[in-house]
């Protein structure tokens, strides 16, 4: 087993509401004690609320930990404490090795410097030394596409330059350790690629990193562990796959159900429910396996119809339609029905989806529903390492090689 480089033990982090911290110099502290006898208190305790509650965990040499959460649930104090930038109210965190942050992307940039001394500026207060930045400094330009505009003073600059600039800088760091929050989303679609992939190119080289994102899919790309934190507290520590998993199940039932507004002639029909019956799993709105799959929608017929015509489709978090289909015509009587649609598998990236189901009679629209809650697909990943080239199927893949028939032939000549 690895040596773990980062070891957290009840660690916490307590603010008071209302007020902010600040350092105290030695005649603040002096001023204190010599008029607290003078002081009167307003009778009211203040306020306080704890961001982080009893924390404990462990990183190992070269490992990649993600950390989740809905915001306020403690992940960037976490990455503070362990920068060193706040102290904890209690507990500890011990770190062995370098530590480099990528908290806050532009850190030390000033807007009346150029480019490029930008990237001098920056990298200094991130840590590096001037022979460092010196070696990277036609890498960290490249990488940010903006040589043009270098001797440019950065007040120039448009947003999303000064964020690539950034970033490339704080990319560029050679820390043993890695504390990011939160800073692959910058620029446009293509760059944001770019540094999710320089990002894994990091995770490869040995380092250790923990890492913080909104975007479910990054941690799933680069953590192999990831600790959900909720009000400050560890809720659930364990593989990407199912944490993460399991976090956006969480999510999907605490969302508020979307009123439905009358649609068609509801009075006849009404959807009540979906569900996964096949396979049989705990949460019925979670797939975790790619076949066989059912799914089964539940209509309360009202009234008879005669002439039904059934439609289901299927739709991914970005409204991107993955698939549709519509039954013949068939008679509904009165009451409940279950309508089952059975799939030999369903190959599906992990992430979150919508059924939309809708229902006719002869032509006439009855009932229009978006399924809630959504399907949480929480299958194995099997894609691409690279980003570009992950699509929307997840099918796992048997690869072997066999010799033909010329290299056969080689090998009996070889042998003589």
């Amino acid at each position: 087993m690895s040596e773990a480089v980062i070891q957290v033990r009840g660690l916490g982090k307590r603010y008071r509401v209302g007020t902010r911290e600040r350092y105290l110099a030695l005649r603040d502290v002096l001023t204190r004690v010599f008029t607290a006898p003078f002081r009167r208190g307003n009778g009211a305790a203040p306020e306080h609320i704890w961001a982080l509650r009893d924390v404990s965990l462990d990183v190992e040499q070269g490992e990649v930990v993600g950390l989740i959460g809905r915001n306020g649930a403690g992940k960037t104090t976490l990455l503070k404490l362990l920068a060193r930038i706040t102290r904890p109210t209690e507990g500890y965190a011990e770190i062995r090795g370098r530590v480099g942050s990528l908290l806050e992307v532009g850190t030390g940039f000033h807007p009346e410097l150029t480019g490029r001394e930008n990237v001098y500026l920056s990298g200094a207060i991130l840590g590096m030394k001037k022979i460092e930045i010196d070696r990277k400094f036609d890498e960290i330009v490249a990488f940010s596409e903006v040589e043009r505009f270098l001797d440019t003073p950065l007040k120039h600059y448009s947003s999303g330059m000064q964020m690539r600039l950034a970033f490339a800088v704080a990319a560029h760091l050679e820390p043993e350790i890695l504390l990011v929050d939160e800073v692959l989303a910058v620029g446009d679609i293509n760059f944001q690629k770019k540094c999710l992939g320089k990002m894994e190119e990091v995770s490869k080289s040995g380092r250790t990193i923990v890492f913080v994102s909104h975007q479910l899919n990054q941690i799933r790309r680069l953590c192999e562990r990831v600790y959900w934190l909720d009000d400050g507290r560890v809720r659930m520590v364990g593989g990407s796959h199912e944490v993460v998993s399991a976090y956006e199940a969480a999510a999907n039932r605490s969302e508020p159900t979307r009123d439905r507004q009358p649609v068609g002639n509801s009075t006849k029909a009404r959807y009540l429910r979906w569900e996964i019956s096949r396979p049989t799993v705990d949460d019925a709105h979670t797939l975790t396996d790619l076949g066989p799959v059912t799914i089964t929608i539940t209509v309360d017929v009202r009234t008879p119809i005669p002439i039904a015509i059934h439609g289901i489709a299927l739709y991914d978090c970005n409204r991107q339609l993955i698939w549709a289909w519509a039954t013949e015509k068939f008679k509904l009587e009165r009451g409940e029905h279950h309508l089952s649609h059975t799939f030999p598998m369903l190959p599906l990236r992990p992430g979150r989806y919508e059924w939309l189901t809708t229902l006719y009679d002869d032509g006439d629209l009855v009932d229009w529903w978006h399924c809630v809650p959504e399907m949480i697909v929480a299958t194995e990943n099997y894609q691409s390492a690279f980003d570009q080239w992950n699509g929307i199927l997840n099918m796992p893949d048997q690869f072997e090689i066999s010799a033909g028939v010329d290299s056969l032939l080689a090998e009996d000549k070889a042998g003589g």
